[in-house]
């Protein structure tokens, strides 16, 4: 058995940000408009005014301040309120599959391996751009990389989930270095013109490399054992999919509400954030750990209020700032990648022997905890 580690990760960054005051400025032009529109209806009754966001609201409710878009022109169009990206032929590059280049490029660098060298690439993220081919096999074509590829969907838990059926792969030996690649165009799922989610999230893209221990020049962190946990529920929900057109209901292509990210929050919260901290407390007693021996929580960057109930949870007090660090106020909730980014930009000030807990939590419901140790 091979001891996997992480030497390596990168974070793409789109350009275009969307403070919150530019969002609800576009917001609420949009609500005045609907409202004006529907005067008559919302008069006598038949259907609901739109409120007006805040900045103040947004905070509030969710601790983010702005966002990255892949494109920030059609979001704060009133008219359109959502992302306008350009259809590409099949013989380029797909858009997610560019993100990935980047951010792979990146996490090479930083652990000094030739892409020649990757052996198998996992595109772990919550929407994928096309049925197939998958877009994990597109990435490592562009990558030139060998092995072999493939796609999975756990939503928000996609990344930690790949990591652990990447580091599985390595200590059997069908794999010696391992891409888990988080592609996020989050702005394309959302509902901008619904008020209770307009401001939760971003678009980028992560990358982690993951090796055996004695092949790797940089390691970084060791992997100590890995944990998932899925239930369902349908408290956070996207119904799109290919079979739309296969409804006998005659209405079943048009954009209906349910064919972007809903969620039920206050039933998430109250279900969740229990779930999260059990299983993390769970995973660091199964691995001889306690929680006093935590110096890091990477955690998922969904809510300032749940991360900070969990930190709590976990470690028994209030953890201090450097322990669970958050980066959802830059870049908001960018489903799976966000623990990732939390974890590739927040490594400073870890010794020799520390351990850490990447955790993420999302749909399904499902939970992944990867518990590393810094070398």
């Amino acid at each position: 058995m091979h001891q996997p580690v992480i030497s390596g990760t990168g974070v793409f960054t789109p350009s275009d940000t969307i403070t919150n005051a530019e969002l609800v400025e576009a917001f609420n032009a949009y609500a005045e408009a609907f409202n004006k529109e529907h005067a008559d209806a919302i008069a006598a009754g038949e259907i609901e005014a739109k409120a007006g966001s805040s900045v103040e609201f947004i905070f509030k409710a969710s601790g983010i301040e702005q966002r990255y878009v892949m494109d920030k022109k059609g979001v704060l169009d009133p008219a359109i309120m959502h992302p306008m990206l350009r259809e590409r032929v099949d013989d380029e590059p797909g858009i997610m599959a560019e993100m990935a280049l980047d951010a792979c490029q990146k996490a090479l660098a930083q652990a000094g391996v030739d892409a020649s060298d990757v052996d198998l690439v996992i595109c772990a993220a919550s929407n994928h751009e096309r049925a197939y081919p998958a877009i994990a096999v597109e990435i490592q074509k562009l990558l030139g990389a060998g092995g072999f590829a493939f796609d999975m969907n756990v939503a928000c838990s996609s990344a930690t989930f790949g990591i652990q059926a990447a580091s599985d792969m390595i200590r059997a030996g069908s794999a010696k270095k391992a891409l888990v690649v988080n592609p996020e165009i989050c702005s394309g799922h959302l509902e901008w013109r619904d008020r209770d989610c307009h401001f939760i999230f971003g678009d980028v893209c992560t990358a982690t490399l993951i090796e055996r221990e004695a092949e790797a020049a940089k390691p970084l962190f060791k992997i100590r054992s890995t944990r998932c946990a899925t239930e369902f529920s349908n408290n956070i929900r996207n119904n799109n999919g290919f079979l739309r057109r296969t409804r006998t209901t005659g209405q079943d292509l048009d954009d209906r509400r349910d064919m972007q990210f809903m969620q039920e929050g206050r039933k998430v919260f109250k279900e969740v954030v229990p779930m999260v901290s059990a299983h993390i407390l769970a995973h660091l007693e199964a691995d001889g750990l306690t929680p006093e021996e935590l110096k890091r929580m990477w955690l998922h960057q969904a809510n300032k209020t749940m991360n900070d109930f969990v930190g709590r949870k976990v470690l028994g007090r209030v953890p201090e700032p450097e322990e669970q660090p958050n980066i959802l106020q830059d870049y908001a909730n960018t489903s799976s990648a966000g623990s990732i980014i939390a974890f590739s930009k927040h490594q400073s000030g870890l010794g020799q022997g520390d351990i850490g807990v990447i955790c993420s939590f999302g749909a399904g419901y499902s939970v992944g905890s990867v518990i590393l140790e810094r070398i």
